[in-house]
């Protein structure tokens, strides 16, 4: 096996509502993430329910990272916390 050919990494980013983001993936993967939960267990990640700060991301070629990188999820746990969107299911999250 190819090293490093397992890792993902976020290639581009949307921000939807409520806290939602569409995703693509280095292996073309289209997802949904919700992280309103991270927000809302997690204290590193309070300050990101001030939607008007959740929405001035960064991509870093690997992640999305809030205020200047010290706010970050792994794109491992987005990867497999997120919903795969198919045909049907991206009209929904539309």
């Amino acid at each position: 096996m190819e090293k490093g050919k397992d890792l993902k990494w976020i290639s581009d980013v949307e921000i939807l509502n409520d806290y939602k983001s569409r995703l693509t993936f280095n292996d073309g993967r289209q997802s949904i993430f919700d992280c309103l939960p991270l927000i809302e267990q997690c204290q590193i990640f309070a300050s990101l329910r001030d939607k008007e700060i959740f929405k001035c991301f960064k991509l870093d070629g690997y992640t999305i990272n809030w205020a200047d990188g010290t706010i970050y999820i792994a794109p491992e746990y987005i990867y497999e916390k997120s919903v795969e969107l198919t045909d049907q299911s991206s009209f929904y999250f539309n």
